[in-house]
């Protein structure tokens, strides 16, 4: 069947199929095998240390597929200057960026009038307003379910998606609660040209850098197992719920404010837990890890969802 629609075509990848940014996961390997099998795959700058090390993944990158993909800036949770990283990108040629976590305009500034087409994260009408205004070239909706990061508010994919559709005349992608065909069709049918997945990605043969004991703990999750964290400082993010969560939201309770918490929902406490396994840490994941049962390969992902998606298609012809 034919795919193309405005994101295929801006993007100019075969399914309106894109891999989210995924801090201290999304890495050449993964975003390869996304890109090859006919999606956007990204890579995540400022999980990075330095230009340098963006520019050596980008390399890397390029020598695993010849398919346009993306480096995501995730501009607000870290703290630190993004610049010198967003001109790496730049000077590299980079097809695609995508902006999560805070104010777009310092990056869609630095990259206008260049041939690179911007993908901005929002989580509420206006943001999307905002974006197009700004010059983004379509905008990715998320909605309660998705994991990390996330609006202040508790609207659902379902209900910001059409929202979105009906305030822009960018192409608008879906996200948030999506890992299969059936979410696929359903954003579509919403009116949304796209989706963009996070927590189903990392729940593969390829995400290399995530470890076994975070994969089967998303296999094993229930429509339960994920937690809102971080809501006492006014950036709540969705997690797998384990003791360590437990403590984070106790303290929340008892010793709201940053220099409490900073230890426990730092960079180095997710990777403890996401690259070791070990219990004093915490993993990003989104409501839709309920959804996932298995480990495949990129391929096989793409190639299910695809298919799922042909079938609803023809059902609904009939």
């Amino acid at each position: 069947m034919e795919w193309k629609n405005r994101v295929t075509e801006t993007l100019g990848v075969t399914y309106p199929i894109i891999q989210g940014g995924l801090a201290h996961l999304a890495y050449a390997e993964l975003a390869a095998a996304v890109s090859n099998a006919g999606g956007l795959g990204q890579i995540t700058a400022m999980s990075m240390d330095n230009a340098a090390e963006l520019r050596g993944e980008i390399h890397k990158l390029r020598k695993m597929t010849k398919k346009p993909f993306g480096v995501n800036f995730a501009i607000g949770q870290h703290g630190r200057p993004f610049e010198e990283m967003v001109q790496a990108a730049i000077d590299e040629e980079v097809p695609v960026i995508s902006i999560t976590g805070g104010n777009p305009k310092p990056v869609i500034d630095m990259v206008r009038d260049k041939p690179i087409k911007v993908l901005v994260l929002v989580a509420a009408k206006r943001q999307a307003e905002k974006a197009e205004e700004l010059g983004a070239d379509a905008v990715m909706v998320v909605g309660y379910e998705g994991g990390g990061h996330l609006g202040r508010g508790d609207t659902s994919t379902l209900i910001l998606t059409p929202q979105v559709v009906e305030s822009v005349s960018i192409p608008v992608i879906a996200s948030g609660g999506i890992s299969d065909g059936k979410g696929l069709m359903a954003a579509l049918a919403l009116g949304a040209e796209g989706i963009e997945m996070g927590t189903r990605f990392i729940a593969t043969k390829e995400c290399s850098h995530a470890n076994e004991t975070y994969k089967q703990a998303l296999v094993k999750s229930n429509e339960g197992s994920t937690v809102v964290i971080k809501r006492s400082l006014g950036t709540p993010a969705r997690a797998l719920k384990n003791p360590w969560t437990d403590q984070i939201l106790e303290l929340e309770k008892s010793q709201p404010g940053y220099e409490v918490l900073k230890s426990y929902i730092s960079g180095e406490a997710n990777k403890r837990f996401i690259h070791s396994g070990e219990e004093d840490g915490f993993a990003w994941a989104g409501q839709v890890a309920a959804r996932i049962n298995d480990v495949p390969s990129v391929a096989e992902l793409m190639n299910r969802i695809i298919t799922e998606s042909e079938t609803i298609r023809t059902a609904w012809s009939k």
